[in-house]
């Protein structure tokens, strides 16, 4: 089974845990994007929902789906939230933000009372930190956040340096104006403190870590879908 069918087969399971009336964020990724055609499919038979989105990535593919995208300050509170994941490791502590998305996604994330994670076989790890590290950063004096953010780094032996994300060959721009370097860790050992070290450095807007955040991961595998929990 190709990647793309598991990513296809979890994003189709997430509709189990769908109901009429939810308040569904919708996450960002070619996971994510096959759990927003399934959506589409469901309000078109009748089902009532009101959806927010983590990008404008997505909002886009929802429009071209037919479906209505609620701005979440309007929205408040969600019952759920299904988005996918570059790596899903122990506990269900994740890496996210290879789309490009991580501050919208987390921002959703932490206002839906439950959070599926969704991705085909090989994003579930035995440690995170082989997929690159995303960092969101503010663009202004940006050099200077790059110095602390390697100085953070170093405290937790990873000795990489931080590389400016781009796209055709230009600096890549998140939805609300930051800029993201990616640091290749290799394995990161201490996640938590990691996390919280380097949201407390000046000039990081946040990071892809995301921990205690997720309730439940569907992997696609050649099997099927696999179920797990923190």
């Amino acid at each position: 089974m190709s990647a793309d069918t598991q990513k296809q087969i979890s994003g189709l399971a997430a509709i189990d845990h769908i109901k009429d009336g939810m308040k569904v964020g919708l996450g960002t990724g070619s996971t994510a994007a096959w759990f927003v055609k399934a959506i589409a499919d469901e309000v078109k038979a009748g089902m009532k929902l009101t959806l927010v989105s983590t990008s404008n990535q997505t909002t886009h593919l929802a429009h071209s789906l037919g479906l209505e995208i609620k701005d979440i300050n309007d929205v408040g509170k969600l019952d759920l939230c299904v988005d996918g994941a570059d790596e899903i490791g122990e506990g269900l502590a994740l890496i996210k933000g290879g789309g490009g998305a991580l501050l919208r996604e987390k921002l959703i994330w932490e206002m839906a009372d439950r959070c599926i994670v969704i991705a085909d076989a090989a994003k579930h790890v035995a440690v995170l930190g082989q997929f690159a590290l995303p960092i969101e950063v503010e663009p202004f004096a940006y050099k200077g956040t790059i110095n602390r953010i390697t100085d953070v780094l170093s405290e937790f032996d990873i000795a990489k340096m931080p590389v400016l994300r781009k796209k055709s060959g230009e600096a890549f721009v998140t939805d609300g104006g930051n800029l993201i370097f990616d640091v290749a860790c290799g394995a990161i050992h201490d996640p938590s403190g990691l996390a919280s070290a380097l949201k407390a450095t000046t000039g990081v807007v946040d990071h892809g870590l995301f921990l205690d955040l997720a309730d439940i991961a569907l992997i696609g595998t050649d099997e099927g879908v696999k179920v797990l929990y923190p």
